[in-house]
């Protein structure tokens, strides 16, 4: 017996020849290598240790067949590979086998039925490995099982009713896999004698049985990460040997303020309770005073994540030995007792997104354990006290959006621990900012913006050599921008903008290896813009605001700077008369281009629109993440080619707003090109057919990783395909009539109309199909994702940037034209061809993919021809007939309202007459030669005068 000695290298082979060897421990060592298959022969073996060293090699290569005495194998935390079914085709032998522990390794493939075989077996630990399938309901055959620990892989399925019958187990442990199904009501009287029950992140159902205090022995109940719902059984407390109760992350709670939390009174019992967490639930209830009486040896408390109102009390002192206090996301209002001061042991407190107000208690800074301090989106005022330096350990501090003021105090620059984040963000603090923040050598993020700190930022910041994220912007700081800050190495993310500072940027600032954004806009900035390093691309840094600089990449549309005076005075006589031409060449320009403003005005004057991507700064990765709660599936409102949209919550300028943000992934082909594309698209257009873009995020997430979004206003009615396709969501129930449908014609042909006359250079979208095209509250229309759109010089007939911009096919299957599938250029006439299929989508109902084109008909365009002139009724979307039968969509979102919002009570001829002629604008936009295709300017037109001559 060698355990934990060190031992290095490989197994001999020659072990084989310990014949009388019974028992061989060598766990917790630095053995590598295959297990040699000479073990095998040793048929007097009864315990075989090997846990927790570097073992490879297959288990095939591992057969103990002979070895039948076998009581006990031990393989567990190695690198072993290899399929169970295969590699354990000797086990009918060990007859005698009654522990197998193989968890932690790299096992794939199915758990073999055959293991129900091993009649002695009493424990079976195959965690953390990559096994998939069922869990064969063979296994309850082991009617001895004391240990199921099978957590931690990829098993799928439901649980045969047997293993809630296993009346021997104590440990059942299933977590971190896909089951589902419901826990039996009889469980607690059919496992008397559970003392472990883990079944956390997987996707059971139902509710928590009653019959649980039955269980008189469990310790440990861990069922979080499921779809559990109702009420947690008041007699919970019964359990009184319960050390760990976790049910955070499920859909508990009954909709009944005054009984949802009522089973924590009975906690009281459990004298040994070490953890309860029921965060991300819907419990309803005011703050238990009762908590204050659950077990002294109590150390972890997580409540937040759900509707709990009223305030903390002071009697939460009583949990002396309370590690980790979390009830942010809650709605608690009043003060933090100061009695919290007495929980010395505290070392997490998240107070976070309550309405708790007044002053933050000096006792809360003699915790002198604490290492994150949550209390950010509250309403706590005054300032910080000095005390703040007794916090020695803290890691993280985050205070920001309250209304605290008054100085940052030097004391928060002087903790040595604080490593992590120091967010102080949106709050009212005055005055300079110490020097001593260059102390913070370990820092990761600093953010202190949206304050009023005045004077001149700290040459010291370029002694925080850890900073990755530093943000300052929205403050009063003036003088330079320090030069020291090309000392952060390792910063990614710079914001000094919205500030009072001037001269020149510091050059070196170029040369900061790992800058990803950089923003120095709205200051007084002047002189030459770098053009390397973070400078080298137009996106990723922002100098709005700044009238004094210039140069940089054209992409930046600077003017370009002077050029330096000569020290010869002949050339000095020539500068001044090309200056003076110069200035009248400029002169004359200027008012040339003055007349074409005005007129140009005069034209777009129904649809310009301020843009909004020109006067905001980039937001940061974490507000998004914040807005969509941390991008989860519940905001998840559409994906594409490129990425995914999540629909979040955010506040500008104190003014909250509904936003869609567009994450690329940026894993995929040409998703970084996608999100350049389209910032370079949509930073210079505008119209109110186009989605609203608010802003973009050019970042590293939490861990890390490049991350890149677009932010738009949201869009409440969704996109033009799910009213069109999706026949169980309300939009098909609530069906869009003629009108309507019109409408959003019209308002996308006025989009193209703008993007291809309108724009210099002019824009070809290049994927316009239902699902881009979003409608607002009032169904107006709005064409969106610019992702690979192209943008076309009329002087030379051309896209521009061909080559750099290029992202695969230009466009969707169906929509696309068939020049692109023979390697022509994106054009004007490629956008009018996706139109054209557009509208013959809209009124048919049938997409350009559709089945029925498989047969006699090829295309949605030989659908549509095949029936024209006579056969036109036949193709309309039927549910749109029955509309118009049935009066359906009597109220307008467009504000014109005609006979119930549909065609005038007309002949039928005339019926006829109008879809005859919407699809022959279709039909002559999508068709097969470019040049037979109608110009934009000409389909408004048509458009328009159907619309007058059928709905006057």
């Amino acid at each position: 017996m060698l355990p934990k000695k060190g031992l290095v290298g490989t197994i001999s082979p020659h072990i084989g020849n310990l014949t009388f060897l019974k028992v061989l421990y060598l766990n917790g060592n630095n053995l590598y290598g295959e297990i040699p298959g000479e073990i095998g022969g040793l048929f007097r073996l009864r315990s075989l240790y090997l846990s927790t060293n570097a073992l490879t090699g297959e288990l095939t290569k591992l057969n103990l067949s002979s070895c039948v005495h076998l009581g006990e194998l031990y393989l567990a935390h190695n690198h072993l590979q290899g399929n169970l079914p295969t590699a354990f085709q000797f086990l009918p032998n060990l007859k005698k086998l009654q522990k197998l522990a193989l968890g932690s390794n790299r096992l794939t493939g199915g758990i073999p039925p055959t293991f129900g075989n091993l009649s002695s077996l009493r424990t079976l630990g195959l965690e953390v490995n990559h096994l998939k399938g069922r869990i064969p309901h063979e296994i309850t055959r082991c009617w001895d099982l004391n240990i199921l620990s099978l957590g931690v892989n990829n098993l799928t399925g439901t649980l045969s009713p047997s293993f809630f019958n296993m009346t021997s187990i104590q440990v059942f442990s299933v977590s971190q896999n896909t089951l589902e199904g419901t826990i039996p009501s009889y469980i607690g009287d059919t496992m008397p004698n559970l003392e472990i029950f883990e079944i956390g992140g997987n996707k059971f159902h139902g509710t928590i049985p009653i019959s649980f205090p039955n269980a008189s022995k469990l310790q440990i109940f861990e069922v979080s990460g499921n779809h559990l719902v109702g009420k947690v059984p008041n007699n919970i407390g019964r359990l009184k040997y319960l050390q760990d109760l976790q049910l955070w992350q499920n859909l508990l709670g009954s909709n009944d303020p005054l009984n949802d939390l009522a089973f924590i009174t009975s906690l009281s019992n459990c004298s040994n309770l070490n953890k309860f967490s029921i965060r991300e639930n819907r419990f309803e209830g005011k703050f238990p005073n009762t908590i204050a009486n659950l077990s002294s040896k109590l150390h972890y408390l997580y409540l937040g994540g759900n509707k709990i109102f009223g305030t903390i009390p002071g009697a939460i002192k009583n949990l002396v030995s309370l590690v980790a206090f979390d009830i942010g996301s809650s709605l608690l209002s009043g003060v933090i007792p100061s009695e919290i001061g007495e929980l010395h042991k505290l070392q997490g407190l998240i107070l976070e997104t309550n309405t708790l107000s007044g002053k933050i208690p000096l006792t809360l800074f003699n915790l002198t354990s604490l290492a994150a301090i949550y209390l950010d989106n509250n309403n706590f005022d005054g300032n910080i006290p000095s005390n703040v330096e007794n916090l020695r350990n803290l890691n993280e501090l985050y205070m920001y959006n309250n209304k605290l003021d008054g100085t940052i105090p030097q004391q928060v620059f002087n903790l040595p621990s604080l490593s992590k984040y120091l967010d102080l963000s949106r709050n009212s603090f005055t005055g300079p900012l110490s020097h001593a923040v260059g102390k913070l050598k370990t820092l990761n993020t600093l953010n202190i913006s949206g304050n009023k700190l005045s004077g001149e930022i700290p040459y010291t910041n370029g002694d925080c050599l850890s900073l990755e994220y530093l943000d300052m912007h929205g403050n009063l700081f003036e003088g330079k921008v320090p030069p020291s800050l090309v000392s952060l190495k390792s910063i990614t993310y710079l914001d000094i903008s919205n500030n009072k500072l001037t001269r020149e940027i510091p050059r070196d600032l170029q040369k900061l290896p790992l800058l990803q954004y950089l923003n120095l806009s709205f200051n007084d900035l002047e002189g030459e813009v770098p053009i390397v390093g973070v400078f080298s691309v137009a996106t990723n840094v922002s100098l709005l605001g700044n009238k004094k600089l210039c140069g940089g990449i054209p992409e930046l549309r600077l003017p370009p700077c002077p050029v330096k005076k000569t020290k010869h005075r002949k050339h000095f006589k020539h500068m001044i008369v090309i200056f003076t031409c110069i200035c009248s060449a400029l002169v004359f320009a200027s008012f040339i281009a003055f007349l074409t403003l005005c007129w140009r005005k005069g034209k777009r004057m129904e649809s310009a629109k301020p843009s909004k991507v020109e006067k905001l700064s980039k937001i940061p990765y974490r507000d998004l993440h914040q807005a969509t709660h941390g991008f989860s599936d519940t905001n998840l409102i559409g994906s594409g080619s490129f990425g995914s949209v999540y629909k979040g919550r955010f506040e500008q300028g104190g003014v909250e707003q509904t936003i869609a943000v567009k994450v690329l992934a940026l894993l995929k082909n040409g998703a970084s090109k996608s999100f350049l594309v389209e910032c370079k698209v949509l930073r210079n257009i505008r119209h109110r057919n186009l989605v609203p873009i608010l802003t973009c995020c050019s970042s590293c997430d939490f861990a890390g990783n490049e991350f890149k979004a677009l932010v738009y206003e949201f869009m409440e009615n969704g996109d033009l395909d799910m009213w069109l396709h999706t026949q169980s969501s309300n939009a098909r129930a609530n069906l869009l009539s003629v009108l309507q449908r019109l409408n959003i014609v019209i308002d996308v042909s006025s989009a193209l109309h703008y993007l291809h006359n309108d724009c210099d250079p002019a824009v070809i979208h290049c994927d316009l199909k239902p699902s881009n095209i979003l409608l607002d509250n009032d169904l107006t229309a709005h064409v969106g994702d610019f992702g690979i759109s192209r943008l076309y010089s009329r002087t030379i007939g051309d896209t521009i940037g061909e080559q750099s911009s290029t992202i695969g096919l230009k466009g969707s299957i169906g929509y696309v034209p068939p020049e692109y599938g023979i390697g022509a250029k994106a054009s004007t006439f490629g956008d009018m061809y996706s139109f054209g299929i557009l509208l013959l989508e809209m009124f048919t109902a049938k997409r350009p993919t559709d089945d029925l084109f498989n047969g006699e008909c090829s295309s949605l365009c030989e659908y549509v021809e095949m029936a024209l002139p006579e056969q036109v009724m036949k193709i309309v979307d039927p549910l749109l007939l029955a509309c118009l039968e049935s009066n359906c969509g009597e109220r307008s979102h467009n504000d014109v309202e005609i006979h119930g919002n549909k065609l005038v009570e007309i002949e039928e001829s005339k019926t006829h007459n109008f879809f005859l002629s919407i699809f022959k604008i279709g039909l002559n936009c999508a068709s097969t030669s470019p040049i037979d295709r109608m110009h934009i300017n000409d389909v408004t037109k048509e458009l328009h005068k159907i619309k007058k001559t059928f709905f006057s």
